[in-house]
């Protein structure tokens, strides 16, 4: 990588992000004021550690392998992450409480983490990919203006940093707090550095990311770039997917074609293509039948099954939620409602923001309950 000059927030030795006694209080906003929860706040129960050790047993899964599901999540209300789990991909219960996991304010330079995406690796580990933001950091006392630059020039939620964090167990992570801006100054001024996804591209060899980069405050498109196998730093210069214009995308391999969701004007586009990073062809028609504002679409398997799960945000809502649509053909979809408004359910937390969810052995679902002592039942 050239002149690769980045950020990367390592812990040397391994160190619990929060305890109970010195954890910190979720915050709401209610009439403009940030107020704090009168519920007592959890230890997020992970770990950030300056190395992971690859376990003998790690390899790459198939679908025969997996007997759940772990979706990963933020919510606006403290710009931190979540994660929840479900046995059957239809009832997901939080791992905490419904209380956050990945703590914004040690983990981003802005102090809030958004757009968490999570996927599955060729050798089993979990990649989490987030937005480095907090868009109430003036009102949070951590900025002295309501976005790091100035808005007339790099518009709402400007900044330019990737969080990236990898592990076996979801417990034990690395962690890095990547500036693209830095690491790649042939991209100019961006604006901002969002939603970034990863998935594993086979003619590579290599983890994939990708992300949106906006421009003039007006010309968003998708970059793309591939990772060091450490997780903690783009390799290549990010380069633009050719001829979609829009934020949000999220690509899915099935069969021998890519399929890439993403947004234009608040509303969800699809595109296929024969290959990973470019030649997509788009169907200007849009899929969601929501009347409200949507972003953040993310596809996932019903394992066993020939269905698809079309998720997105409806942050257009009020109050905000998940949306969900299946297909088996990627042409037509049925729309089966939100969540607790249809057979989709969050058994114990609420207005869930821009989620992804990938799958998990039935171990790994097991470790997790026992480690965050989760009421869910894996029978």
């Amino acid at each position: 990588m050239k002149r690769a000059v980045f950020t990367i927030l390592f812990i040397s030795i391994i160190f619990l992000i929060t305890n109970k006694d010195n954890a910190q209080q979720p915050q709401t906003r209610r009439g403009g004021v940030m107020q704090t929860n009168t519920e007592p706040a959890r230890p997020t129960d992970i770990e950030i550690v300056s190395k992971l050790e690859k376990p003998e047993n790690a390899h790459r899964l198939e679908e025969k392998d997996y007997a759940g599901y772990l979706m990963v999540y933020f919510k606006d209300q403290d710009q931190c992450a979540y994660m929840a789990i479900s046995k059957d991909g239809y009832n997901f219960t939080d791992i905490n409480g419904g209380q956050r996991v990945f703590d914004g304010t040690i983990l981003a330079e802005q102090k809030g983490v958004r757009d968490p995406h999570i996927a599955r690796g060729p050798d089993g580990a979990f990649y989490l990919a987030m937005t480095d933001l907090h868009i109430n950091g003036q009102r949070a006392g951590y900025r002295e203006t309501a976005w790091q630059r100035p808005e007339e020039k790099y518009g709402w939620g400007n900044n330019r940093a990737l969080v990236l964090m990898k592990s076996w167990d979801l417990i034990h992570w690395t962690h890095s707090d990547f500036r693209t801006d830095l690491a790649f100054p042939e991209l100019g001024d961006i604006d901002c550095s969002w939603a970034p996804e990863t998935i594993y591209d086979e003619d590579a060899g290599k983890m994939m990311i990708y992300f949106t980069i906006r421009y003039n405050n007006r010309n968003a498109n998708m970059y793309w770039s591939y990772m060091n196998d450490e997780f903690t730093k783009l390799e290549t210069v990010p380069t633009m997917i050719p001829n979609i214009g829009g934020i949000d995308g999220d690509i899915t391999k099935v069969g021998d074609k890519f399929h890439l969701y993403y947004v234009s004007n608040a509303r969800i586009l699809h595109a296929v293509s024969d290959k990973i990073n470019t030649g997509y062809a788009s169907d200007p028609n849009k899929i969601n039948p929501d009347r409200e504002n949507t972003e953040a679409p993310n596809v996932f398997k019903r394992l066993g099954t020939d269905k698809w799960v079309l998720m997105y945000d409806i942050y257009g809502a009020r109050p905000n939620n998940m949306g969900f649509s299946e297909t088996k053909d990627f042409v037509t979809y049925e729309h089966i409602g939100r969540f607790n408004e249809g057979v989709m359910k969050g058994t114990n937390f609420a207005r869930p923001k821009h989620g992804a969810v990938t799958y998990m052995t039935l171990d790994e679902l097991k470790a997790v309950k026992e480690h965050w002592k989760v009421d869910i039942n894996l029978d």
